[in-house]
Formats: C-alpha cells, sequence, structure tokens
C-alpha cells in the first residue's frame, strides 16, 4: 500500500457509532469513516430502510445499522454494549441524532408539548450518547473521541426556533461539561456547529424542496463561492474523530462560512 493511501486512512481498525446516520450529515459521514478505513461503523437510527441501505451501500462487511431512538436510554445503551460485544470495541461515538422545530416558536407562543418532544431527542439523546459511550470507553481504557452536532444556533439567539435554539445551547453546555470530567480518561469530547444546509430533515421541517433550501441558505452565506453541504461537516467530524486532533478537546467547531446573524 502506497504511502498516500496509508496516510489518508485516519480512522484505521476504529469502531464508531453514528446516530442519525440514515441521512444527511450522518449519512455522508459514515461514508467519510468507511474511506478512512473505520473497520466498523454502526449506523443508529430510526429511519430503518433508509439505514440498512445505507450500509449496504458502504458494505456489511464493515458497516451495520441497528434500529436506536436515542431518546430512549435502554435503546442507547443496548446499542453502546451490542457494538462493543460485537466489535470489541467503541472508540468513536457520532452523537448526531437530532430534530428540528415544527413550528417557528418565538416565547411568547412556546407549544411546551413541542418542546418537550425536541428536547427529549436534541437534549436527552444526546446526553445518553455521550453517558453510554463515555462509560464503555472508561471501562475498556479506551482514548476515544465523542463528537456531538451542535449548531449555529447554539452560541446565538434566535429570532424564532427558540426551542431548538435552546437544545443546541444544551448540547455546547454538555460538550463543555463533558469535556472536563471525561479528560482525565484521555477522551475527548468536542461539537460541530454547522450553518444551515439543505438536508432531508431541513427540507421537510421547512416544507421546501432541496434546491430551493439550498438556494435560501446560499443567500446568507459570507464565504462565496461555496456552498455548505454535510460532507463540508462530515470533514470536521472526521478531524475531531481522528488522531490529528489528539490535543483538542472542548471545542466548539463553527463550520459556518463566517456566518454572521442578520
Amino acid at each position: 500500500m502506497s504511502e498516500s493511501v496509508t496516510a489518508k486512512r485516519k480512522l484505521q481498525g476504529k469502531v464508531a457509532i453514528i446516530t442519525g446516520g440514515a441521512s444527511g450529515i450522518g449519512e455522508s459521514t459514515a461514508r467519510l469513516f468507511a474511506d478512512h478505513g473505520a473497520r466498523m461503523i454502526v449506523i443508529a437510527d430510526i429511519q430503518d430502510d433508509l439505514g440498512n441501505r445505507v450500509a449496504q451501500l458502504i458494505g456489511t462487511h464493515r458497516c451495520t445499522f441497528m434500529h436506536c431512538d436515542v431518546a430512549d436510554e435502554h435503546q442507547v445503551k443496548t446499542t453502546v454494549e451490542s457494538t462493543v460485544q460485537s466489535f470489541g470495541q467503541l472508540d468513536i461515538m457520532f452523537s448526531n441524532a437530532g430534530i428540528i422545530s415544527d413550528s417557528d416558536q418565538t416565547v411568547l407562543d412556546l407549544d411546551f408539548s413541542g418542546l418537550d418532544r425536541l428536547f427529549s431527542v436534541n437534549v436527552r439523546g444526546m446526553a445518553l450518547c455521550v453517558k453510554h459511550a463515555a462509560r464503555v470507553m472508561v471501562e475498556r481504557s479506551v482514548r476515544g473521541s465523542i463528537v456531538c452536532t451542535a449548531s449555529v444556533a447554539a452560541s446565538r439567539g434566535g429570532r424564532k426556533l427558540t426551542d431548538y435554539c435552546m437544545s443546541k445551547h444544551a448540547v455546547l453546555g454538555l460538550v463543555r461539561s463533558a469535556s472536563l470530567q471525561l479528560g482525565a480518561y484521555g477522551i475527548r469530547v468536542n461539537c460541530v456547529s454547522p450553518n444551515g444546509l439543505a438536508t432531508p430533515l431541513t427540507c421537510h421541517a421547512s416544507g421546501m424542496e432541496m434546491g430551493e433550501l439550498q438556494k435560501l441558505y446560499e443567500s446568507f452565506a459570507y464565504l462565496k463561492g461555496v456552498v455548505l453541504k454535510p460532507r463540508h461537516v462530515a470533514d470536521a467530524v472526521l478531524f475531531l474523530a481522528c488522531d490529528e486532533s489528539e490535543f483538542v478537546t472542548g471545542l466548539d467547531l463553527a463550520v459556518d462560512g463566517g456566518y454572521v446573524p442578520q
């Protein structure tokens, strides 16, 4: 194997779980992890058909699908434990599963049933994935990497989508606390914060077609000549997951093209 090919394989022999890995950022990251030599990638998602299809396209010898609703602690714990039992260890947890507000809620008209549903995935689910991944890493003395998907909304207020903005602020607080607590075990915890990008999730939430939504997001971009795509976020996740960032923890890595809110 040539040096250039070897150098490309930044995750050689690693075992990773990607929640929300059946589409969007998660799917793009699963494909990139496979390109970089991950020994096994576990796609954990509630989209069974899509998850199985992605695993088959990547190759079932290095990618598998497990049904997992991240809001359910038993399912998260089972997914993590099954991964370790089947593949010997867990090196990387990419806690990516998340949902968007059903409506453009302001604080004056917050629907708390909607807020509770969103928090069950974006906050509770994120914390469960960090908790159970960290536990098996500590038990097996694995100096692992945990990466969470936050958002540009994690560090700014918003004129709408109040519950979503609140949930992503919570993700950032989780990452900052967990990075301090798990550093003693050699476990790194970071997050990526993308700007808006067109994915099946955002298209469904907005009621817009992929091309239409992408043009809208392009109009917000300050870094001209580049359109944010899931692969750009996946590249950032790869950096945080691999040994190139071995002294990086507690970082909120913005993938936003220099976004400044209007």
